[in-house]
Formats: C-alpha cells, structure tokens, sequence
C-alpha cells in the first residue's frame, strides 16, 4: 500500500459533517483510498407525469441523485510502522466513524426517554449533522447515506478487523428537500451550477455528425 516517493499528489474524497443549525464543521472524514468507480443514478421528477399534455416539457424540481461508493480500508502501512491506535484497535476507529453517521447519538437517544419517563406526550425524532459528499471541489452536495454495510476481510490476533470494504449508498438533498435559504440548499445549488458551467465548456454537436441537413 506504500507509495512511490515521486507519484502525484491525489486528492482524496470524504465526507464532511456539519451542524445542522449553524454549518460549523463538526468533523471531516477522509477516505483512506479513493473508490475504483463512483456510480450515479437520476430519478427524474418530470410534471407531466399525471397526463397533462400541456405540462408534458416541464420539470417539477431538479432530479434526485443516488451514489453508490465502495470504499477500502486497510491497516497494512499503520501494522508495519507500529503506530497509532491500529495497533490496539486495527481499523475499528475508521469503522466507526462512518458507522456513528446513521446513529442518533446516544446521549440524545437517552435525554428522549428519560423525557417519555416524564410523561411528555411527543418527543421529536433526534436530528443528524448535515451530511456533504465532497468528491472535489466540483462536487460538494449534501446527502443522506440511505445505505450502508462493512465487509471485514482480514482480522489481527485479537479479532480487530484490519482490512474492509465498505459500501455507501447516498441520496442527494437538494433546495427542494432543503429550502433555498439554507446551508444545505445552496451548497446544492452551487454544486448544480458546476455541473451547468461543465456542460457549458463541452463542444456542440453538428447536424452532419448526426447524418441529417437539419430537423425537417
């Protein structure tokens, strides 16, 4: 897994958590290998969907995007150098961490209850941090991880997983799940118009390519 001393700076991807209230960074998770392939679905939310000829052309809203990432941790370099936590918890933190990410955190969970012991009649559902896919920095999109699961591959001599896969399914949130006025939203409404300023530097197309004069 050591790599060569002259080879190019890769940038990596990650996630990023951020308060849902106030945007601060609450923490930044690092991918120890970026993913072999990033694989994106679109849901297209059409409003003639109902019939309606004359809406046959319109979009209600932008489509919603699924990823799907598989993402590999491995404490080989860590075990041969002798340091850091992986030699007393292998990869467990690394784990963990993204693991964390679909768990109210349990201190909430248990100030809940304690106040359903009191007899409060409705407890709201405990909010997440706002979670950002940042794959570059022409990708920085809020997401919801609608997916998860860990394949632990190799083990150390206390059982402490030291090599894993682990697959992330993402469901975007745009300024329609968001609001526009929200951090949330215009991240996403950033990330949107990166994708139209790319679409912008792409050389158009020519009738002759397509074997016709023009459309009739």
């Amino acid at each position: 897994m050591s790599s060569f001393p002259n080879s190019p700076f890769v940038l990596k991807g990650g996630i990023v958590l951020l308060d849902p209230t106030t945007a601060q960074v609450q923490r930044i998770i690092v991918l120890q290998y970026n993913p072999d392939t990033l694989t994106r679905s679109f849901q297209i939310q059409a409003a003639g969907e109902g019939g309606d000829r004359s809406e046959a052309l319109r979009l209600k809203g932008p489509p919603v995007e699924t990823f799907k990432v598989e993402a590999e941790i491995d404490a080989t370099d860590q075990l041969e150098a002798a340091k850091g936590t992986v030699v007393e918890f292998g990869i467990h933190p690394q784990i963990s961490v993204l693991e964390a990410i679909v768990y109210p955190k349990s201190s909430e969970a248990q100030s809940n209850f304690a106040l359903s012991q009191q007899g409060t009649l409705e407890i709201m559902p405990v909010e997440a941090p706002l979670t950002l896919f940042v794959w570059s920095s022409k990708r920085i999109l809020p997401v919801r991880l609608t997916e998860f699961s860990v394949t632990e591959e190799a083990f150390d001599t206390k059982l402490n997983p030291i090599r894993a896969k682990v697959s992330l399914g993402m469901r975007a949130l745009s300024y329609d799940d968001l609001g526009f006025s929200t951090k949330g939203g215009s991240l996403f409404l950033v990330y949107q118009q990166q994708k139209e300023r790319m679409a912008a530097l792409s050389q158009a197309g020519t009738f002759g390519a397509l074997g016709i004069g023009g459309i009739p």
